[in-house]
């Protein structure tokens, strides 16, 4: 029986997408494919400008995947035909989202769950998070990114010591080491992610659509590679109409008025 795993609500530019598989938000086939349909339908749609990825309930944004479909994936070749090839392209689709996304963590953040926060440019936690790549339990590793992704935020040490162990860490710990971005008070981190994406749709829509791509190449690319190929995000940068507003406010001291086109 089909059943909605995922809940999308549009409110003046923030498109808030929520995991809905209570009481732990875990990853299934189907939802997987119901998250990869949504983000193609919302990156494709002009009114939304900032994406917020938040999951139901107080106890986990995400706990991971359904240890239940395992059962099915131990033959060669079933995981990644069966599972993490269709995963991972989801992921990639939230990583790779052309306008900002916000995830906002409360409860547990383990597993896929912590895979899929980090492909959010930006992460909030709320007092009392706990995450963890638990894999290694299983006797199989983060297979949807975050031998990359969280590697790539918190270093090769930290992200092996994570991986080897399994072990959970606090939201602060998290923070200290640049997993995640901001702690909010127990059971804000909606609100607060909400209102950070609410000063972002503020901003020039497009000059932050480029600013992610620049920032992105920094980690495809050498450096002398990504310098280069921020030159013509410069020049749209430069040659839009926010850029002229933005000018022109700054001369006349007021707030521009940006288009969000």
């Amino acid at each position: 029986m089909s059943r909605d795993w995922i809940a999308v609500e549009l409110k003046d530019g923030v498109a808030t997408l929520t995991l809905v598989n209570p009481p732990l938000n875990l990853v299934t086939l189907g939802l997987t494919r119901q998250l990869s349909d949504r983000l193609d339908r919302l990156a494709a749609d002009p009114a939304c400008r900032v994406l917020v990825v938040t999951g139901t309930g107080e106890r986990a944004f995400c706990a991971g995947s359904d240890i239940s479909e395992f059962r099915n994936l131990t033959a060669p070749g079933e995981a990644v035909d069966k599972k993490m090839r269709k995963e991972n392209e989801t992921y990639s689709k939230l990583d790779d989202f052309p306008k900002p996304t916000i995830a906002a963590v409360s409860g547990l953040a383990f597993g896929g769950g912590l895979e899929l926060a980090v492909c959010c440019d930006l992460v909030v936690c709320e007092e009392g998070t706990r995450l963890a790549l638990p894999e290694i339990k299983l006797g199989v590793f983060p297979g949807s990114g975050g031998t990359v992704r969280v590697t790539r935020r918190i270093g090769e040490a930290r992200a092996k010591e994570m991986i080897f162990f399994g072990e959970p860490i606090a939201a602060e710990t998290a923070l200290s080491w640049g997993l995640i971005n901001r702690i909010a008070p127990k059971g804000e981190a909606l609100k607060m992610a909400q209102a950070m994406a609410q000063r972002l749709t503020e901003r020039p829509n497009k000059a932050l659509q480029i600013a992610k791509r620049a920032i992105d190449m920094a980690f495809d690319m050498t450096e002398d590679q990504a310098i280069a190929a921020s030159l013509p995000l410069s020049d749209q940068a430069f040659t839009s109409n926010d850029c002229k507003e933005g000018v022109r406010a700054f001369f006349a001291k007021e707030p521009p008025r940006f288009t969000h086109s």
